[in-house]
């Protein structure tokens, strides 16, 4: 059986209940565990991949991250590190050699790629059935044109940090049929692919970005109010519709003047709690919850393999 999920308060009674992703990254790991084990009765070890290049420290972090969750999990790893220096040839070398690696079930090329080399002719190399982001074209185009009724419909990778999205609203019972979503921000990893897999979900998205006129006004209307935009206390109270539900995706770091020291802010005010219904933390919100997706679709991978 599944824990528990917290709902504590922001600042105790009448402010945002906490969306909490560490709590229910760890749930899923846990029912990916039981899976996993399964695959292996079948004789099949489901492997995750990682092509990084260069010593980005957000990079590093991350890819570290998504190893230590393959081995809590029982995920085997394989990874390709590259110098800075790494051409272009270099890399779709490595995207060969993963597509034919019968060891990886699924693989990312982390991003950022150095300064001059596109990725987007590099996730197009990758074999769309081992996209474990679910950022190659194929996959992307399954939430276009598969078969209307739902994400449940669509058999192919979904992008991990929408999926996490997602999941986050429905574990704390946050309607989304029929509501009206907000986005900020329309890059390639959350706000584009959020606003397709929302509509297929039939709720109402609205995607906004550095063009559009209004931000405030767009988001004082909505229900579910996403912030990608990778800028520190951006969404303010007055920005936001009482009881609304607010999704923090942005990280930016932070240098106290006074210590020195960094601290990780969100896109959102911690204030905007004393109005939210519903308000994810930065950290532990939705970062633990991208990892936790990218496990789950080489887990699928893996299911769908032996279908």
């Amino acid at each position: 059986m599944s824990a528990a999920l917290p709902r504590e308060r922001w600042a105790g009674e009448g402010s945002a209940v906490r969306i909490d992703g560490t709590a229910l990254a760890a749930r899923t790991l846990d029912d990916l565990k039981v899976r996993i084990d399964r695959l292996h009765d079948h004789g099949f070890r489901p492997g995750l991949g990682t092509i990084m290049v260069g010593q980005n420290p957000g990079s590093v972090s991350y890819v570290a991250g998504k190893h230590k969750d393959s081995a809590q999990i029982g995920l085997d790893s394989v990874r390709i590190d590259l110098p800075e220096t790494a051409s272009a040839a270099d890399i779709r070398s490595a995207i060969l050699q993963m597509n034919d690696d019968p060891r990886v079930t699924a693989f990312i090329v982390q991003l950022p790629l150095p300064q001059g080399i596109d990725p987007i002719p590099m996730l197009e190399l990758m074999n769309p059935a081992k996209d474990a982001d679910g950022l190659h074209p194929t996959n992307l185009g399954e939430l276009v044109l598969a078969v209307p009724g739902g994400a449940g419909t669509i058999d192919a990778p979904l992008p991990c940090t929408p999926r996490g999205i997602v999941a986050m609203l429905e574990a704390y019972d946050v309607p989304i049929r029929g509501q009206h979503v907000t986005i900020i921000g329309q890059g390639l990893t959350v706000g584009r692919p959020l606003g397709l897999l929302l509509t297929r979900l039939e709720a109402t998205a609205t995607l906004t970005h550095s063009l559009t006129e209004d931000v405030a006004a767009e988001c004082r209307r909505a229900d579910i109010i996403v912030a990608a935009a990778g800028v520190a206390g951006l969404v303010q109270p007055d920005w936001v519709k009482p009881g609304a539900a607010v999704i923090d995706v942005g990280i930016s770091r932070i240098v106290d003047e006074t210590t020195g020291k960094a601290k990780l802010r969100g896109d959102v005010d911690p204030a905007v709690a004393s109005v939210a219904g519903f308000l994810s933390p930065t950290p532990g919100g939705v970062g633990p919850m991208t990892r936790a997706m990218l496990m789950k679709n080489v887990v699928e991978a893996a299911e769908r393999h032996l279908r």
